[in-house]
């Protein structure tokens, strides 16, 4: 059997990308861009914010500095906050991707200790790894040392009672619906502690 732990499968489902600096803000053209992803012209725009014409085309032309509160009026009018007028999205457009897993139509990878069930295996550049896990272990010494792994992790427990051991807190037991949050690169471990195999949900980040 392989390596137990979900490591190579999060190493499976990351992607090489080019590094991507990020630039000044343009606060004109993110204006624009704004009105624009609206399809309103200057004046519609302007009238929403309760702003002169001449005002609005002014800031979107790099020509005069708004104040807080003509920035104010301007998030407003485009229904957003004042903190998103300077939070430009980090890509050109949404891409809307989406990916459907019937239930049982994961792409499986048993091991001695978990069965794990890869979930939107379709989607590739992923920021977050969702897979069901079926937990076989049933003793912590069934594992060959701590799991340990880039990113953040969150585990809920579907089903049956489980045993979560990590490197720098006691073990704590877990229930269906009881949840836990940790940093992936310290070591952890679970166990079954139920008759049947528990079943959890987990979602590692990728970023």
């Amino acid at each position: 059997m392989s390596d137990p732990d979900p490591t190579s499968l999060i190493r499976l489902a990351r992607e090489s990308g080019e590094e991507v600096h990020a630039q000044p803000l343009n606060l004109g053209a993110r204006v624009r861009e704004l009105r624009k992803a609206r399809d309103w012209t200057l004046e519609q725009a302007a009238n929403q914010a309760g702003l002169a014409r001449s005002t609005l085309s002014k800031i979107e032309n790099g020509q005069m500095s708004p104040t807080y509160e003509a920035l104010k009026k301007l998030a407003e009018g485009l229904q957003i906050s004042v903190p998103q007028l300077f939070t430009p999205p980090s890509r050109a457009q949404v891409n809307g991707r989406m990916s459907v897993t019937k239930s049982g139509e994961g792409s499986r990878h048993a091991t001695v200790t978990y069965e794990h069930e890869l979930l939107a295996n379709g989607l590739t550049k992923k920021q977050m790894l969702p897979y069901r896990a079926r937990i076989r272990a049933r003793d912590v010494a069934e594992f060959d040392g701590w799991v340990r792994h880039d990113g953040e992790e969150f585990l809920y427990v579907l089903t049956g009672a489980i045993r979560l051991y990590t490197e720098f807190y006691e073990p704590v037991e877990m229930k269906r619906g009881d949840s836990a949050y940790y940093d992936a690169t310290m070591g952890h471990n679970v166990i079954s502690i139920s008759e049947e195999d528990a079943m959890i949900m987990w979602v590692t980040s990728l970023a």
